[in-house]
């Protein structure tokens, strides 16, 4: 048995990875990847099988936000000509999710830049979910900012699931990307779900300047905080941001990555999310043998790829789509 597999199995018996562990991962030779994924693919198939979870996002307010994050064409303090509006209508919402339903995809995630929501956009977002969860019964992640309880009560109870706020980063390379709040206003808004009865999802952007150990943090930040489903994004540095041409990734490396998630939080959702086409490249598939979940479509402000070429990759891999059914199935059983 490899180093790898003998690690995959301690984990499997419920032991916790050493940090030396950790490290080794991140550092591994590239020649070891096929062997890492393998022994990841071990920790995944035992929780999840071969099942892919889909996500979908629809932007549903764009720019005008009064934060300086480093890494975010949205942002105060960014020079990207983006599109700019104010929270979309109920009908649009409606209409996103009838195309995630269409396209058997399980988790529509309703997206809204800025600090936080006021309580009107969060009228208008209740107002949309009550409708989808009548019509398409689809699992609902809202992605709002900062959050109040009185206003994640409100969302739990038109029915949206999940709620996402990542960490973004680890707490000792947060000040390096953004000022205007702090990584615990975070971590509060993630509590504050989690006390909603809201699933929790939160996760991390990889290629921020930071550190090998900075990635470990982030990964047992999220166990720490009991995170349900962990969206691995990569940068794509966007002209105009501070964060301009920063290219610190390969495609070998991002699979490390997402090896390591899985490693420490093996019965979570781990998920491929943004900058996965253009730093894994021709290698995303590979991902798939630790991740459980991607996003289909595109982003926030960057283009992913076309959902048939999703489709046939999960396809010619031999996964599976859990479909709306099985969702619908998993999301009453939770309850």
């Amino acid at each position: 048995m490899n180093k790898w597999m003998k690690i995959a199995q301690g984990v499997l018996e419920e032991q916790e990875l050493t940090n030396n562990e950790a490290l080794s991962i991140l550092e591994s030779p590239d020649e070891d990847i096929l062997l890492l994924m393998h022994a990841s693919f071990q920790i995944r198939k035992r929780f999840f099988g071969k099942k892919v979870k889909l996500n979908m996002i629809m932007n549903a307010k764009s720019g005008l936000c009064p934060e300086n994050c480093g890494y975010c064409a949205q942002s105060s303090i960014a020079q990207v000509p983006i599109d700019s509006y104010r929270i979309v209508d109920k009908e649009t919402l409606l209409k996103g999710a009838k195309r995630a339903h269409d396209l058997n995809i399980g988790t529509y995630c309703i997206v809204a830049s800025g600090r936080g929501p006021s309580n009107k956009e969060v009228n208008q977002v209740v107002e949309a979910v009550e409708e989808i969860k009548d019509t398409y019964g689809l699992k609902i992640c809202a992605c709002l900012g900062l959050l109040k309880p009185e206003q994640a009560d409100r969302l739990k109870e038109a029915g949206v699931d999940r709620y996402n706020h990542n960490i973004n980063t680890s707490k000792s390379n947060h000040s390096n990307i953004t000022t205007s709040h702090t990584y615990d206003d975070r971590v509060n808004t993630i509590d504050v779900a989690k006390e909603s009865g809201m699933s929790p999802c939160s996760g991390v952007i990889v290629g921020m300047k930071e550190t090998k150990q900075d990635v470990i943090d982030m990964a047992r930040s999220l166990k720490a905080l009991d995170a349900d489903s962990i969206p691995v994004n990569f940068l794509h540095a966007i002209d105009g941001t501070p964060l301009e041409g920063v290219n610190e990734l390969t495609p070998v490396y991002c699979l490390k990555v997402l090896a390591l998630f899985r490693f420490i939080n093996p019965t979570k959702e781990i998920r491929i999310a943004g900058g996965r086409e253009v730093n894994l490249r021709s290698l995303q598939p590979l991902g798939l043998y630790a991740a459980n979940s991607i996003f289909v479509g595109d982003y926030l402000t960057t283009e992913g790829q076309e959902d048939t070429e999703d489709h046939q990759m999960l396809q010619d891999l031999g996964f599976e789509v859990e479909s709306v059914q099985e969702m619908k199935e998993s999301l009453a059983a939770e309850k």
